[in-house]
């Protein structure tokens, strides 16, 4: 018998704004039909966190977004991460080694795929200063002093440069789900 391991899924565009309400008991009890087990979220914002013995990332994606349409009526973009991978990123974030740094200036960027490097390098990140990023394989970390709410640098924006799916969660976030997949 496989090992049960744990997931994060990320919902794209939750509860944001007034827009694609769903709450979140009600899209547990949904997403339960799927076979996953001990289904948690954090926060309203689609951060699910549960556990598997399937260990296809992109069948997850497929079938949670699927199940929400279904259920909801709603195309969300859905990201899915093992806990252990989630983990690895909030460890590896270059901005945290910085001495003076306010954490809550963080945010990480998943995304859906590695991107083209070429798509990177249209990327002038001077014009968008103060506020930095760094691309490192499939996430963007980002320190916006002036905050997440006044940066260019949003999903949209990313969506746009890179050609795919992208998710903002700010580094509370990050740590709350790490937390979340290590029980």
């Amino acid at each position: 018998m496989s090992k049960t391991e744990t997931y994060i899924a990320m919902l794209r565009g939750i509860n944001v704004s007034g827009k694609n309400m769903i709450k979140m008991p009600a899209l547990i009890a949904s997403i339960e039909k799927l076979g996953l087990k001990n289904i948690r979220s954090y926060l309203q914002s689609g951060n699910l966190v549960f556990e598997s013995e399937v260990r296809e990332l992109a069948e997850f994606e497929e079938k949670i977004k699927a199940e929400i349409a279904q259920s909801f009526g709603l195309e969300v973009p859905v990201l899915v991460l093992s806990s252990k991978e989630v983990l690895r990123i909030r460890n590896e974030n270059p901005f945290i080694k910085t001495e003076a740094i306010d954490e809550t200036k963080l945010h990480v960027t998943f995304l859906a795929d590695i991107p083209a490097k070429s798509n990177i390098d249209k990327i002038d990140a001077g014009k968008y200063a103060p506020d930095e990023f760094i691309v490192d394989g499939k996430v963007i970390y980002l320190i916006c002093p002036g905050g997440y709410g006044n940066t260019k640098l949003t999903n949209n924006f990313f969506e746009s440069k890179l050609k795919m799916t992208a998710t903002t969660r700010n580094w509370n976030t990050v740590n709350k789900l790490v937390e979340m997949g290590e029980r």
